[in-house]
């Protein structure tokens, strides 16, 4: 059972405790956050003093969530002759309705308390446990309580306002309440974020602010949502538990931005609530049978933030696809260069796949048309500045300390490691970058040929693709050890790690037949294979930790990846066999898969193990069961038909996907199992 109960909506969520409170530490996720900043890391409900116990949760919905609780009289008895009900959903902050009702034949006199605290923390100063530069201030005006805070002309205020009237002081709100027999009292409470930033003063791009819907408009918004999905249908039950859930948590995750149409993914509660490339682009890959609309929404708005001037701070290039946007106190300040950032080596080529995909898929060619000149200008990058020494591979190194070390998908400082645990000097070309790479050419060839009207350019892509092919299966195999090296690093060396990145090769297609085979066995073998997943790292290397962040833990969108690149090269009973480990997995994470989950043997735990600290929900993770629904049933467009070509595992029995959207208008797949499959 979580520790923590969240709501969210876009850019703006709340985490507390179980009680419904926040008690932030300066460390912990606690909190009121909008646009990067915590508004609000304290909120405690005392009544007379006491503290409420928890009697239930209902949060069935993402955006709302109520708390039933008792005063109790710490017996093995409840035995408590008031009730508590908090219900709070998101607005443009929070507001919370708190419900106290008398049982007792007698009245009641009550000394209802909130006390509130607002840090104004930074996601990153949370993360990396920094102080604050800036004063914080408290004022009242009204029945209005300001927790402020004010850093030069940096000004972010969180406004509480009761429609009852309360003694507000600086450290929170009393109501003094006369609660007569059989009775009950409610209040509501707006708690509001207002972000500022003065146009004199250091720049932020946006506050990252929106307009709150209605919880109305909200119910009717996740019903659209899920009812323009296909319609699962299938006998093994647990399964469609996991789809309603990846589909909410798509909903929930939605980011809306004043700069494109329609909403794009962030990719996670609660670090990373904000524009992505990478994780977005996955995202929009993995839904694309879905709600190919992502995917749209997502090319736009990355599109308008493509790098065009070289900016070392930032890791801008021109031509490149940014990592990650943000909206705080430290990038407005540029003690963090995400205004935006462009530390990764994948994002552009991750755009130009997405882009051919969703043209592909849905067969509107007007989104690539109108991103002609952003897909040239990242085939370029991949040439010019990709290829940083013009051997051919994309390379990455940080230009300042405080960009990111590792620039792959795998960004912690430690993932890119020798067998024997040293870590692999910088520049690093990594092996799924050189994959990606291969797969974007041929992709960006056939929009050449098909929409762009250019046949040339479209030969040309061809034959660097094949000859980039070539070399690549020459440059990174390691023949003694059977499978392609992890990466090259600065001094051109094959690093000999066996982990999950040669998966990636098989969705891209640049590993040759014979060397994919080999491939696919030592990704099926006991020490990549948890039984769950993909370990990102083999237990057989000295880096392996099987709780480390990209070391030894399962990641379901690496495994959905690794599924759909097996069901590519051929290989069906092994890519089934990994969707039905993973379904298992979501089944016992009660139908959402998390960020990561430990990669200990499925034989010693019997239960998949959690990582401490992983997201949840996160895109990348709630898109794995869609497309793990793909792999199984086989679908793919050829840009004018859907094609279905099941091959499903016991005990999933039988799938029916109804009304997969697509270029064809709306289809139905059906699948089962079968003794051979």
């Amino acid at each position: 059972m979580p520790d923590t109960v969240s709501i969210l909506d876009g850019n703006k969520f709340v985490v507390s405790d179980r009680r419904g409170d926040i008690d932030a530490s300066p460390t912990d996720t606690l909190g009121l956050f909008l646009a990067d900043t915590r508004f609000l890391s304290k909120w405690i409900l005392t009544i007379n003093g006491q503290r409420p116990a928890v009697l239930s949760i209902d949060d069935q919905a993402y955006y709302q969530v109520q708390f039933f609780q008792a005063l109790t009289t710490g017996t093995v008895y409840v035995d408590s002759h008031l009730s508590v009900a908090r219900r709070r959903r998101v607005s443009n902050g929070f507001h919370e309705d708190i419900v106290i009702s008398n049982h007792d034949q007698d009245a009641m006199d009550l000394e209802v308390s909130l006390a509130t605290g607002a840090d104004f923390a930074d996601l990153f100063e949370v993360k990396d446990k920094l102080a604050k530069k800036g004063t914080t201030y408290t004022t009242t005006t009204g029945n209005t309580l300001t927790l402020g805070y004010k850093r030069d002309s940096f000004m972010r205020e969180t406004r509480i306002t009761a429609d009852k009237p309360a003694e507000l002081g600086k450290d929170g709100l009393v109501f003094r309440v006369h609660l007569p027999a059989r009775s009950e009292w409610t209040v509501g409470i707006d708690v509001t974020a207002v972000g500022r930033v003065d146009p004199e003063g250091p720049s932020a791009r946006g506050n990252g602010s929106e307009a709150a819907m209605s919880p109305a408009a909200m119910d009717k918004d996740v019903e659209a949502w899920v009812a323009t999905a296909p319609r699962l249908v299938g006998t093994w039950l647990p399964l469609h538990r996991i789809y309603q859930r990846s589909l909410v948590d798509l909903a929930a995750l939605r980011f809306r931005s004043p700069l494109a149409t329609g909403a794009l993914p962030a990719a996670g509660l609660p670090w990373f609530m904000a524009v992505f490339g990478r994780d977005s682009l996955i995202t929009s890959f993995q839904a694309m049978p879905f709600a190919s609309e992502l995917a749209a929404t997502t090319l736009q708005t990355l599109a308008l933030f493509q790098g065009r001037v070289e900016d070392p701070f930032r890791d801008e290039e021109p031509g490149k696809i940014l990592h990650e946007l943000r909206l705080g106190e430290m990038t407005a300040f540029e003690e963090r260069p995400h205004s935006p950032y462009y530390g990764a080596a994948d994002s552009t080529t991750l755009f130009l796949i997405v882009l051919e995909e969703y043209t592909r898929w849905t067969g509107d060619k007007s989104l690539a048309r109108g991103l002609e000149r952003e897909a040239r200008a990242a085939v370029a990058w991949i040439d010019r500045y990709g290829d940083r020494d013009g051997d051919g591979y994309i390379e990455y190194e940080r230009r300042q300390e405080t960009g990111l070390d590792n620039q792959c998908w795998k960004d912690s400082w430690d993932s890119i490691a020798f067998a024997d645990g040293t870590l692999a000097p910088t520049p690093r070309a990594t092996c799924e970058l050189q994959g990606y790479a291969y797969d974007a050419k041929r992709r960006t060839a056939r929009l050449a040929r098909e929409v762009w009207n250019d046949p040339n350019w479209a030969t040309q892509l061809e034959g660097e693709a094949a000859d980039l092919k070539q070399r690549f299966n020459e440059d990174f195999w390691i023949p003694e050890r059977g499978f392609f090296a992890l990466a090259l690093d600065g001094r051109k060396r094959k690093v000999d790690s066996l982990t999950s990145n040669i998966g990636h090769l098989l969705w891209s297609g640049i590993a040759e037949e014979d060397k994919a085979e080999l491939c696919v066995r030592h990704l099926m073998s006991d020490a990549l294979f948890s039984g769950w997943g993909v370990r990102t790292m083999a237990t057989s290397e000295r880096s392996y930790n099987p709780i480390g962040y990209h070391v030894g833990t399962v990641w379901p969108h690496d495994c959905s990846l690794i599924a759909w690149g097996l069901r590519k090269a051929g290989y069906k009973a092994e890519a089934a066999r990994m969707c039905r480990a993973m379904l298992e997995a979501a089944e016992l994470f009660h139908g959402r898969l998390p960020e990561a989950f430990g990669g200990y043997p499925r034989g010693e735990t019997h239960y998949p193990v959690e990582y401490p600290t992983a997201c949840s929900p996160q895109a990348w993770a709630t898109g794995a069961p869609l497309l793990m629904l793909r792999t199984l049933l086989g679908l793919e467009s050829d840009g004018q038909h859907l094609i279905v070509d099941p091959a499903i595992p016991e005990p999933l029995g039988r799938i029916e996907l109804l009304d997969v959207p697509g270029v064809w208008g709306r289809m139905d797949a059906f699948g089962r199992a079968r003794a051979a499959d």
